[in-house]
């Protein structure tokens, strides 16, 4: 198939622009697919012929026209004009967006296209024979592209745009770059090329008109946010280069100045007057002064100081940081007396300083006048604590020491001294209310009162009674000599009978209550009335100790079993203190290393051991130890018996059944018949000896064939039981004496059969049925009897009313 395109006039001019080229030049045409070309005797040329995309057509977008849109006209050679060939159209949007007229091959478009949509479809055609329907050629595929045209504006990334530039930025300086896009073919003419330029914020901005970034126009002079913080700039991108008749979108950029540490801060006064209570205390708030500054946020923060004045050292300043203030605080106390009013200067400055931007004017000064208003204060003692000494024999009403205050005020009142009486609970001193002398109200003891007291005066201002002051006081108590040495413990101390002279049997040392400055020194000697005939003596050890030796070499317990040796203890301070302690010695039987073995009765019953109260103690724990275990073993071996059945209905109304198969026809040993034969003798022997009512009966039942016994009247069941005439005692009796015992007694224990009993009496019809006395008997029984029972025992009366010879 040939495809004939509209673009003939494109072929023709093309054929006339070559023909241009080549004027003045002979051209001589060889074949039908290329020229060969011979000029003027010059070598031979080769031109391959201009290609043509035969396979394409092009249709230009947004068709406004109200006919459809011609694409082109498709022909094939098979198509000889006779109206015998079909042209048929296939592909995307065929039969839809695009229609083939079937007899002449004409291609059209039925609707408006957008190129931004889709930019191009590819079809398929080919011609059939009307007649036949068959294909006169192949399937050939074919590609309609839209041309673009100028139909959409540029589009900004986003509506609204936000940016910031620090203030005092140099002319140029980078704000934020903008983008906007074109969906127009950007390949096909300018439609999609794109200029950007500003309308809106003049003189502040510029805009880059190739890619969008806006920049400082201004000098940093003019750009102070101070003056001016924000801006609304609205830039235009326009298509087509930004010619004329070219389409525009436009955004909106909001842009910040940021703020840099351009301006100092300023006191808002140049002068400052507070005024401050002299009883204030340190850390006491005086006033605040504000300063302000231009900037914002930490350009802002500033920090105050004390340059000057003779209130340096009375004063502080800190930074608010909430606020921004400064504040004044006391830092020494004051007094109206000595200093009614202070001068300082304040200087203030940013904490954080652009070096750019730095001045003489970069810090400010302020002047503070503070005046101290007087009050009434409590009086003042001249020391901040006092410390006395006396001792400890010294008598009631004796001056220990003095105290001393006066009024800080200017009127000088008087004042007057007492004593914290909750530091000094048990009025061991008391003060003068005038002079303030301290003195003693109660003798003294170092030994028994603390070392040193602690109290604290109550000064009272005679013309404001509420204004007091306290100061501690401490009194030392002197110690004096009045207490003796003794021994520092109590001493157990042995002797063996056989030892040597000059043994050490024990080493002693004292204690004494005093507490002399230069320590304390004992010494040791045997006492005056010990010398004589002593068995031991004293030997001093210079070291505050003592030796106690043995004078003998042998000693004897049965002789003589305890030994008092009198010791002397006299201390070395003055006046001299001594007291005599008295060392018990025992003799005792050592064995050849000197251990003590045996030692006197006395002795071994002074040793250490239990008290008296102790052993009591242990005794009274044991037996009641011992009467527990007895009543738990009493209370273990008490067993509760428990109920046969237990249950809140009556025992008569529960049947226990076993599952027990019996023995059969001979098992003569399941029920206790014979309890039923003799029931006197069961009776005594089973209260004599309680023996089980389920034991093997020792007579032989027999049971008469013909006896009819009457149904059991009790309420428990068991195989009817005929008595023999001889034993027709009062069997009832015994029944029901039984049923009532059982029905009296729930602990009865469980047996492994059931125990029942029954009264047969005279009259039954079908008399009974038992088998258990069949076994003992060889008679032959009657049983044409059965037959009189009905129906339902003729079947019984047929199998033991036939005799033997029906079965031989």
């Amino acid at each position: 198939m040939r495809t004939i395109l509209l673009g003939v006039i494109w072929l023709c001019l093309g054929l006339s622009l070559d023909a241009l080229s080549l004027s003045g030049r002979r051209i001589e045409t060889v074949d039908g697919e290329g020229t060969q070309t011979t000029i003027r005797g010059e070598k031979l040329l080769r031109r391959v012929r201009r290609g043509w995309m035969w396979n394409q057509f092009f249709l230009q977008e947004e068709y406004t026209g109200s006919d459809y849109q011609y694409i082109g006209k498709l022909q094939s050679d098979q198509d000889h004009g006779n109206g015998l060939v079909k042209y048929v159209l296939s592909g995307e949007g065929a039969g839809t967006i695009f229609v083939i007229d079937e007899n002449n091959g004409d291609l059209h478009a039925t609707r408006r296209l957008d190129r931004e949509e889709k930019a191009f479809y590819i079809l398929r055609a080919t011609v059939v024979n009307k007649r036949t329907g068959q294909k006169l050629e192949p399937e050939t595929e074919f590609t309609v592209k839209l041309h673009d045209i100028n139909d959409n504006e540029p589009q900004f990334s986003k509506e609204l745009y936000t940016g910031s530039v620090p203030e005092r930025s140099l002319i140029g300086t980078s704000v934020i770059q903008v983008t906007a896009t074109d969906a127009d073919d950007s390949m096909y003419g300018n439609s999609a090329k794109l200029v950007y330029s500003i309308s809106q914020g003049h003189p502040y901005f510029s805009v880059d008109p190739n890619t969008g970034v806006i920049r400082t126009a201004l000098g940093p002079d003019d750009m102070d946010r101070e003056q001016r913080e924000h801006y609304q700039v609205v830039i235009e991108a326009k298509d087509m280069a930004g010619q004329r008749g070219g389409l525009t979108g436009t955004t909106v950029i909001n842009i910040t100045l940021t703020d840099v540490n351009d301006n100092p801060p300023h006191f808002t006064q140049t002068i400052y007057q507070f005024r401050v209570p002299e009883s204030s205390k340190s850390g006491t708030p005086v006033g605040r002064i504000q300063a302000t500054d231009r900037d914002i946020g930490k350009n802002a923060e500033m920090y105050f100081t004390i340059v000057s004045g003779d209130g340096m050292d009375m004063f502080e300043i800190s930074t608010d940081k909430d606020t921004q203030e400064g504040v004044i605080t006391v830092s020494k106390p004051l007094d109206y007396e000595k200093k009614p009013s202070y001068t300082v200067e304040i200087q203030v400055q940013n904490t954080q300083v652009d070096p750019r931007f730095i001045t003489a004017g970069s810090k400010d000064m302020a002047t503070v006048r503070i005046g101290v208003e007087d009050v009434d204060e409590p009086p003042l003692f001249d020391k901040a604590s006092y410390l006395m000494e006396v001792k400890e024999d010294a008598e009631v009403g004796v001056a220990v020491g003095s105290v001393s205050a006066m009024d800080p005020d200017g009127a000088r009142s008087m004042v007057k001294y007492s004593i914290d009486r909750r530091t000094d609970m048990d009025r061991l001193f008391n003060v003068h209310p005038g002079n303030g002398s301290v003195f003693l109200l109660r003798s003294l003891d170092r030994e028994e009162t603390a070392l040193a007291q602690y109290f604290s005066h109550c000064l009272l201002s005679s013309d404001n009674p509420r204004q007091s002051s306290h100061v501690p006081v401490f009194i030392r108590l002197l110690d004096i000599n009045d207490n003796a040495p003794t021994f520092a413990t109590v001493y157990e101390t042995f002797v063996c009978e056989r030892t040597k002279a000059g043994q050490r049997i024990q080493t002693v040392s004292a204690v004494d209550a005093d507490e002399p400055s230069t320590g304390h020194k004992f010494f040791f000697s045997l006492a005056a009335e010990g010398t004589h005939r002593s068995n031991f003596t004293v030997r001093d050890n210079g070291d505050n100790t003592a030796s106690i030796l043995t004078r003998r070499a042998s000693y004897s317990r049965l002789h003589q079993s305890v030994y008092l040796v009198p010791v002397v203890i006299t201390d070395g301070d003055y006046p001299m203190q001594s007291s005599t302690g008295t060392l018990t010695v025992r003799v005792c039987t050592c064995d050849h290393e000197g251990n003590m073995e045996l030692c006197n009765p006395e002795a071994l019953s002074s040793s250490p051991g239990l008290s008296t109260g102790a052993l009591i103690a242990i005794l009274l724990c044991a037996i009641i130890l011992l009467m527990i275990v007895v009543l738990f073993t009493a209370l273990k071996r008490q067993r509760k018996q428990e109920p046969l059945i237990i249950s809140k209905e009556d025992v008569r109304d529960n049947v226990v059944s076993y599952n027990d198969e019996g023995g059969g026809e001979e098992d003569t040993q399941a029920f206790d018949i014979g309890a039923l034969r003799h029931p006197d003798a069961a009776a005594a022997l089973e209260d004599s000896a309680k023996q089980r009512r389920d034991i093997i009966p020792t007579d032989t039942l027999l049971y008469p064939p013909h006896r009819r016994p009457t149904p059991a009247a009790s309420g428990l069941i068991m195989p009817p039981v005929s008595l023999a005439s001889r034993d027709n005692g009062d069997v009832r009796e015994f029944i029901n004496q039984r049923v009532l015992e059982n029905d009296c007694n729930p602990t009865a224990p469980p047996y492994d059969s059931l125990a029942t009993y029954a009264y047969e009496g005279a009259g039954s019809v079908a008399e009974s049925l038992s088998s258990l006395g069949s076994a003992s008997s060889e008679a032959e029984q009657d049983y044409h009897y059965l037959s009189d029972w009905g129906p339902r025992f003729r079947k019984l009366a047929d199998l033991y009313g036939a005799e033997d010879s029906d079965f031989s």
